[in-house]
């Protein structure tokens, strides 16, 4: 009879569905584009902020750069989006989970270690793709067009998209190294040398001495060039090419400090 009795109970009990990698993810990614609506904080600034620089650029320095055939208000598009788009991230929920304990309960469970970091980005890159429309539509509204039509368009989201992403490994690490919300905070300041010592405001032939010798090794004149060739030129294959292999180059540093982090997190857990 009691023989009978467990049988009865194995072939009653329902057992759990295998997720695998790609459900992880998906799971993941899902929990946090949920949790974007409630932290308005981290996206009204990401859109309200390129604007007025945008703006503030324009009155300030249109006049200031104006030559026949230059186009100051597209030239500055790619900047007010690099604005928009870097260091936007859910790194700062990933903190809270760290600290709350979340995290640790979900390392104890058979999910996949590399879909926790992976299906957060997934949600990153949905989000700074959200975010370079508004900022695409204040394009438009100024009079900005662009040269390779629709499709530069969306290959010029695409490429926005990946840096966001690219550059979101950063905060990650940092999340991931220090369980800190102020640190996490701080990380943007990692991208102030990046677009500061870029062609921001002038074309990279117009600067002079060592400023020009230090804009050629950063990765970021080149991710700018791509982008206005989108809109100020046409298709320049050669720019788009050394765009995207500057940010496959800041996507190999910062997504291998985040991978480094959270193997080393997951491993002292």
């Amino acid at each position: 009879m009691e023989r009978f009795v467990r049988i009865s109970h194995t072939e009653n009990t329902p057992l759990a569905r295998k997720a695998g990698f790609i459900i992880d993810v998906i799971t993941v990614a899902r929990r946090a584009i949920r949790s974007i609506p409630r932290d308005p904080e981290t996206v009204v600034p990401a859109i309200l902020f390129p604007a007025f620089f945008f703006a503030v650029n324009i009155g300030m320095f249109q006049d200031l750069v104006a030559t026949p055939g230059f186009d100051f208000k597209a030239f500055q598009i790619p900047v007010a989006i690099l604005f928009a788009v870097t260091g936007i991230s859910r790194a700062m929920s990933l903190v809270l989970d760290i600290q709350g304990g979340y995290f640790n309960r979900l390392g104890m469970t058979p999910v996949t270690r590399l879909s926790l970091l992976l299906g957060l980005m997934v949600a990153d890159l949905v989000l700074v793709v959200a975010l370079t429309i508004p900022v695409l539509i204040l394009a438009t509204l100024v009079g900005v067009r662009f040269e390779t039509g629709a499709l530069g368009m969306i290959v010029f989201v695409i490429i926005s998209g990946f840096w966001g992403l690219a550059f979101a490994g950063f905060p990650y690490a940092i999340a991931l190294k220090t369980g800190n919300p102020a640190a996490v905070n701080l990380s943007f300041i990692i991208f102030m040398p990046f677009i500061f010592l870029a062609p921001v405001f002038i074309p990279r032939e117009a600067m002079t001495s060592w400023l020009g010798t230090v804009i050629m090794y950063n990765p970021v004149t080149y991710l700018l060039e791509a982008m206005r060739s989108l809109i100020m030129v046409g298709w320049d294959f050669n720019a788009l090419i050394e765009g995207i292999f500057a940010v496959a180059l800041v996507a190999l540093l910062s997504m291998s400090l985040a991978l480094w982090t959270l193997k080393n997190r997951v491993t002292r857990n």
